[in-house]
């Protein structure tokens, strides 16, 4: 009997030793997290090796979090086992930092083992970092990142990425520690006027129900871009257009220059007005200056109007070309005439004719053709004709003296009466000087006839 009695002491005192968890817990995961308003449990990952007798455990805890997995978990004896924990508040739970807590594994004969868990509860914000490279005016595009600094899996976030320069919203994965870089493509008329410096990127993130917004400086670097282009159109008046356009981010102090002849400058019309003009030579240099904000343009306006100088130049010729006729001709014929008041109503004029002997002549004839419909009155004035007949009269002269003159006059008559304009058709000079026969010819003459009043009324 004190046989039974010691054995069962002995089995009372082994049982707890033989029966209680003897396991080598490793804690393999760091940094754990939980993101507030993120429907997302904070993760643990174990190394758990069971040096005694089969077992099955489980994890619980006593201040109100829920862990995972569920239920018992078999392990053999001397066996190894990976195992993720995940714990999740139960109620609201609002604290923000370090949170630590005890939590229990328990064995299938009530035995347990109490081990700490800590991890950090932030807010959305604090789990990235967003950047981005410089760019100039001339960039077409930009790249951008989003880093999560957090060893957490978001998952699928959505981002909206806004600036000075661009506005645009992206969908992506963005797993733990991960680096997600955002191409941006750039429209340059979004951004023409803006100086160069920096500016803000904003970026809106949003996961589950849990939203943040974030900023960092964009750099917009110095970049000094002026293009110039020229228009020109018209033939007679000519317009030219100098335009330049700053396409840089900075200030930028322009030029025009123009440059004209002492003669075209005189044509020429200029909007704005030149700031100052300087002269050498036969060229005159005309210059604008002026500053130009990004964006901007600084036009000048050249007209030249060629209608004039083409005139004067017309005019000339005309000018030369009758003095050189006039200097060339050794007898000048000038033709002119006049309406004679005659009784009875007829039509008749007074023909006179000029003869201007320039140099020395000899054997000169200077013949008149009357026009159709009209008679010759045979009464002359001190020239009379040396041939007469209906239709033609002649004079001849065996010389004349350089700046001789000789006037002939005649008169013209018609019994029917003329209206409109009446043409009388060149006298013709034939003469002869230094042995050589010349010809020459006077102006052409009109008369226009208007109805005469009855003399009778």
């Amino acid at each position: 009997m004190k046989k039974i009695i010691s054995l069962l002491v002995i089995a009372f005192l082994l049982f707890p030793t033989i029966t209680a968890l003897n396991l080598k817990i490793e804690k393999l995961s760091s940094d754990e997290i939980m993101v507030a308003k993120i429907n997302k449990p904070a993760t643990f990952l174990f190394n758990i090796t069971n040096l005694g007798p089969k077992e099955d455990i489980e994890f619980y805890n006593l201040l109100g979090f829920r862990m995972f997995p569920l239920g018992k978990i078999p392990i053999e004896s001397s066996e190894t086992k990976q195992i993720e924990v995940q714990i999740f508040p139960i109620g609201e739970f609002n604290h923000i930092g370090k949170y630590s807590f005890n939590y229990f594994i328990k064995g299938f004969n009530q035995s347990e083992i109490e081990q700490k868990l800590t991890f950090t509860r932030i807010e959305l914000k604090d789990a990235f970092e967003i950047g981005s490279g410089s760019f100039d005016s001339e960039s077409s595009s930009i790249e951008l990142f989003i880093r999560n600094k957090e060893n957490f899996d978001f998952g699928e976030v959505k981002a909206r990425f806004y600036s000075n320069f661009f506005d645009e919203e992206k969908m992506f994965s963005l797993g733990p520690k991960e680096r997600k870089n955002i191409l941006i493509n750039l429209n340059k008329e979004d951004f023409k006027e803006l100086m160069a410096g920096f500016y803000n990127l904003y970026v809106k993130i949003q996961v589950d129900e849990a939203n943040a917004e974030l900023q960092t400086p964009l750099q917009f670097l110095e970049k000094q871009l002026v293009k110039t282009s020229e228009e020109k159109y018209g033939v007679l008046i000519a317009t030219k257009i100098i335009k330049k356009t700053n396409e840089g981010n900075t200030l930028s102090n322009v030029q025009i220059i123009s440059k004209k002849n002492i003669i075209s400058r005189l044509f020429s019309s200029f909007s704005p007005e030149p700031d100052f003009a300087s002269r050498k030579g036969l060229v005159v240099n005309y210059t604008w200056t002026k500053q130009i904000k990004p964006g901007e343009s600084f036009e000048v306006s050249i007209k030249t109007n060629h209608l004039f100088p083409l005139i004067i130049i017309i005019l000339i010729v005309i000018i030369v070309a009758i003095a050189k006729y006039y200097s060339s001709s050794n007898l000048v014929l000038k033709k002119k005439v006049s309406f004679v008041n005659v009784k009875g109503g007829a039509f008749a004029l007074k023909v006179t004719i000029f003869a201007h002997s320039k140099k020395y002549l000899e054997n000169i004839s200077i013949i008149d053709r009357l026009p159709p419909l009209v008679k010759i009155y045979e009464k002359f004035g001190q020239e009379k004709p040396s041939k007469i007949d209906s239709k033609r009269l002649e004079w001849n002269y065996s010389k004349l003296e350089p700046g001789e003159i000789r006037m002939m006059t005649y008169l013209i008559y018609s019994k029917v009466g003329v209206l409109g304009k009446f043409a009388l058709p060149e006298a013709r000079g034939i003469y002869e000087r230094e042995g050589k026969i010349h010809e020459t010819e006077s102006n052409k003459t009109f008369f226009i006839a208007e109805p005469r009043p009855n003399e009778e009324e």
